[in-house]
């Protein structure tokens, strides 16, 4: 018989050592579940040298940073269901922002009431499931009632700062357009405030309950109104828009173009403007993150908590004279995901596999130890990854969006996106990041890469009938 010092002399001998202990993370009892609107990777968490985002990047250096999640629809409400049920959208039925899920799964078991039934505390502040922004602020939105034990819906100052707004492009409403308003209210005056505040009160009441705290905050979706300190910590002379060649507006075809005009015809002066008032958004973000980050130091939560930071979709800035969402190019579809805490064991590391928000549902359901999680799930558990972020990973990501009548659907590997509209009668798309990060190349129609396109449509196809698609 080995005493407890030869066994771990032992064990740390043997050649499994190492790898049995890096998946031997303790498991989560309960999860933060931190949310945030139509946020892309503009910030210093994925390297962006002007948004300095240092809660982001503590918590990023607390655990595992997906460099390649995917969203399966870019497109709020679509999204949201998606990551809240684990379904995907053609198992849903919503492709739009007025549809309810109940209507389609009328007894799915959404993440929230699968923590109910394991005896844990849900809770909603701020946005989860879709809600109209700013339409929708201070009230419960399209939300789902039976998903938390209590629900929270905070309406700051910036719902009053609306008529305020500058820059408002024609044609189309605050919620979808270049606007904005930098503020001269405090922090805690803002909805966001409100929903940091609010959470940590949550934390605090519950802290030695089983919970799930979610904390739903709305930038920075626009219109792009925050407090005027963080305009100013983004010097207009520095912000800088990119550029686009007429030629870019032709490597795709018609329908993968959203935004028409390009850049909405917005001037070079405009849209500088309208970057540093994103960017001051994620700032005012970064800083309601913060908030909870040290709600949880000071409440030593991190060894049974898993938090978990996601964005509905991506976001694009100018990209192809792109804005907004509602695209299938990549700075739309691809959406930042953060998880640290307990159950996760990497610490500090970047994860370049392709991933999904479906897989979230699987995942925090996983590192929490719930009982009854729906076999059915369309994602998987990424405990892997967040032992071993560069282990083996072959799943691929779909996204889709719909044209009218129409849908596009895309499949994303490591080194590629593929992308077919109406089945490929409107169209198609082929990239190959490795060599074109940009996706300035088209190589749907080359001979030399017919191979290459027809084993990528014919996984994406194989996906989508699986998911309850028709192609």
């Amino acid at each position: 018989m080995l005493n407890r010092r030869h066994f771990l002399a032992a064990l740390g001998s043997a050649p499994f050592a190492k790898s049995a202990l890096a998946q031997a993370a303790p498991m989560a009892k309960n999860c933060l579940f931190i949310s945030s609107d139509d946020l892309c990777h503009a910030f210093s968490t994925y390297g962006h040298p002007l948004v300095k985002t240092p809660n982001l990047d503590r918590l990023a250096g607390r655990g595992v940073r997906f460099d390649n999640a995917y969203c399966q629809f870019p497109l709020c409400s679509p999204s949201r269901t998606s990551l809240m049920t684990g379904l995907a959208p053609d198992r849903t039925g919503v492709y739009d922002l007025k549809k309810h899920f109940r209507e389609s799964v009328p007894n799915v078991v959404t993440l929230g009431q699968l923590f109910q039934q394991n005896d844990a505390y849900a809770a909603r502040v701020g946005k989860i499931y879709h809600y109209g922004n700013p339409r929708d602020i201070g009230t419960n939105g399209l939300d789902d009632a039976p998903t938390w034990n209590e629900r929270y819906n905070p309406r700051g100052i910036d719902k009053e700062e609306e008529p305020l707004v500058t820059n408002h492009t024609p044609g189309k409403g605050l919620g979808s357009a270049a606007v904005f308003y930098s503020s001269p209210a405090s922090d805690e005056q803002h909805t966001d405030g409100m929903v940091a505040a609010r959470s940590v009160e949550l934390l605090e009441k519950h802290r030695r309950e089983k919970f799930f705290i979610a904390a739903g905050f709305y930038r920075p979706h626009c219109p792009w109104i925050a407090p005027t300190k963080y305009f100013d910590q983004v010097p207009l002379s520095k912000v800088e828009p990119l550029g686009v060649e007429e030629w870019e507006l032709k490597v795709a075809p018609a329908l993968a173009y959203w935004t028409k005009p390009a850049n909405w015809g917005m001037t070079y002066q405009q849209r500088k403007e309208a970057l540093q008032a994103y960017y001051a958004s994620i700032l005012f973000l970064d800083a309601q993150v913060g908030k909870l980050l040290d709600a949880m130091d000071r409440l030593q939560l991190w060894e049974d908590t898993l938090v978990v930071f996601w964005s509905d979709h991506g976001y694009q800035l100018g990209e192809k004279g792109q804005w907004m969402k509602q695209s299938l190019f990549e700075p739309s579809a691809r959406t930042p995901m953060l998880m640290a805490g307990a159950g996760v064991s990497a610490r500090g590391k970047a994860c370049r596999r392709t991933v999904e928000l479906l897989d979230v549902y699987p995942t925090v359901a996983d590192l929490c130890g719930l009982r009854g999680t729906p076999q059915d799930l369309d994602g998987t558990s990424l405990r892997k990854l967040l032992a071993q972020p560069a282990a083996k990973w072959e799943r691929p990501a779909i996204s889709q969006t719909g044209r009218g009548k129409l849908m596009g659907y895309s499949i994303r590997t490591e080194t590629h996106r593929y992308t077919m509209w109406d089945a490929g009668r409107e169209g198609e798309e082929l990239y190959n990041y490795t060599k074109d990060p940009r996706a300035n190349k088209n190589l749907a129609a080359e001979a030399g890469q017919a191979g290459l396109k027809a084993k990528l449509r014919a996984e994406l196809e194989t996906v989508v009938r699986k998911r309850g698609g028709k192609v």
